[in-house]
């Protein structure tokens, strides 16, 4: 019999062609993830209880029972998931499968066992699933895309400085403009995507631990005494998590909105990126790098395709797609809430695994190019139209009429060489001290502050 669950046989690339590519996720986005999480804020909910002074019924924990506790999180395994996911076929309910898992720990040892049912205590199960969707995201976040979009800023960092003074044509409406350095074009990259990069890593992941419909109802019931909004805080804010007290049975997903909508905005800095190194390659303003064993073309030997940044910019799409709809639906729930939210929330690895890879094939694109400064040199010495811009300028600045409708005329749709450039400079009504400004300057100087700029990012 056939082994579907070899990866050839997977339905999706992320657990078949790309599945290494995406390994950096597994831990916490995978249903294993998932599992752990609400381990884990199971656990942290036990030990806040008992940490409570004014919850009596639960008296405190010995330093030895706590590490107990968080020593069954913190060492959860695939075994430990295989266990709950076998009680969840009795259950058909995940989190309680949870539930009984712990209690079967806490029965295990005798300082422990009489204290089982304060285990999911006050808690409705979407208490426990938002608290460990918040904790996928922040350690996907932290753990995995975080270092990922660094290696692609520090490798962009490293070829804006390398670049800095390497002067190239610009090109506005694909049509030739004024000069730039390559490094620059790199540098608005780089600042570009740092700031997403940024405002991405800053994002609060909001969550909830206040019962069925976020009143705090059985727990007030339970115990009137204690503080269970301060508690709950303390908890969350323990987690790395922030705490939103107005909540109906779920969090309503509005900071994971916002986390797709950052990881979109990285994105799309990305593919225009992508996008536009896509062309120079297609210029010949870069070269890529030719590995022996590789084909770029069944029939075409010479070929070497730009392949890792159109990968790229193919899996953008797909998580674009993907986060889009999470965002879209997640915040929007019927009355103090509906089920559609829970598959849909099994899907944040889709999303931010094609956000991965098209993360390696951008680093793995940044890492075969090299710059061809003479092919670059080459258009600019064929383009000294370009210099149209500063001599209309320094006429206007010389107050002579009509400066830039005489460039216009003689400039507009054709194509200067540098004597033709000399000879315009000569009949043009210029001071001395202007001519000669503009006498020394060539396409390939007429820079502005490129290279400062370049290097200061």
């Amino acid at each position: 019999m056939t082994d579907t669950a070899h990866p050839l046989f997977a339905l999706s690339p992320l657990d078949g062609r790309y599945r290494t590519q995406g390994d950096g996720l597994r831990p916490f986005l995978s249903e294993y993830g998932l599992l752990r999480f609400r381990v884990v804020t199971e656990v942290e909910w036990l030990l806040a209880l008992a940490e409570e002074p004014a919850f009596t019924p639960l008296p405190p924990f010995s330093e030895d029972d706590q590490a107990y506790l968080r020593g069954v999180a913190e060492a959860f395994s695939a075994q430990d998931a295989e266990e709950i996911k076998a009680t969840e076929r009795t259950t058909n309910h995940d989190v309680k499968a949870v539930e009984y898992f712990l209690k079967a720990r806490l029965r295990a040892r005798p300082s422990l066992a009489p204290y089982e049912e304060f285990v999911h205590f006050a808690c409705t199960s979407e208490d426990i699933n938002n608290v460990s969707h918040a904790l996928m995201l922040k350690h996907a976040r932290d753990e995995a895309l975080l270092p990922a979009m660094d290696a692609v800023l520090e490798k962009l960092k490293s070829l804006a400085d390398s670049l800095a003074a390497v002067p190239m044509l610009s090109r506005t409406h694909g049509q030739l403009a004024s000069p730039t350095t390559m490094g620059k074009e790199l540098a608005n990259f780089l600042a570009r995507l740092r700031s997403q990069r940024d405002a991405f890593a800053n994002l609060p992941l909001p969550a909830k631990l206040n019962g069925a419909v976020g009143n705090f109802n059985a727990h007030l019931v339970a115990a009137p005494e204690v503080s269970w909004p301060a508690l709950s805080t303390r908890v969350l804010e323990g987690l790395g998590l922030s705490m939103n007290p107005y909540t109906t049975q779920i969090e309503p997903h509005d900071g994971i909105a916002a986390y797709c909508h950052g990881l979109q905005r990285f994105g799309q800095v990305l593919l225009d990126m992508n996008r536009d190194l896509w062309g120079y390659i297609s210029l010949g303003y870069f070269k890529q790098r030719a590995v022996a064993t590789e084909t770029g073309s069944s029939t075409m030997p010479h070929k070497v395709n730009p392949i890792d940044f159109e990968n790229s910019e193919g899996n953008l799409g797909l998580a674009h797609a993907v986060l889009s709809h999470l965002a879209d639906k997640l915040p929007v729930s019927r009355w103090q809430r509906d089920l559609s939210d829970s598959t849909v929330l099994r899907n944040l690895g889709v999303g931010l695994g094609h956000l991965m890879i098209a993360l390696t094939a951008a680093l793995r694109g940044l890492g075969k190019i090299e710059a061809d400064p003479q092919r670059m040199a080459q258009d600019l010495d064929h383009s000294w139209e370009v210099l149209a811009e500063p001599i209309q300028t320094i006429l206007r600045q010389e107050g002579v009429d009509q400066p830039y409708e005489r460039l216009k005329e003689a400039t507009r749709g054709r194509q200067l060489d540098a004597q033709a450039v000399a000879e315009l400079l000569e009949v043009l009504p210029l001071s001395a001290e202007g001519r000669a400004r503009l006498q020394a300057l060539t396409p390939a100087t007429y820079l502005g502050l490129a290279e400062t700029l370049a290097r200061a990012v």
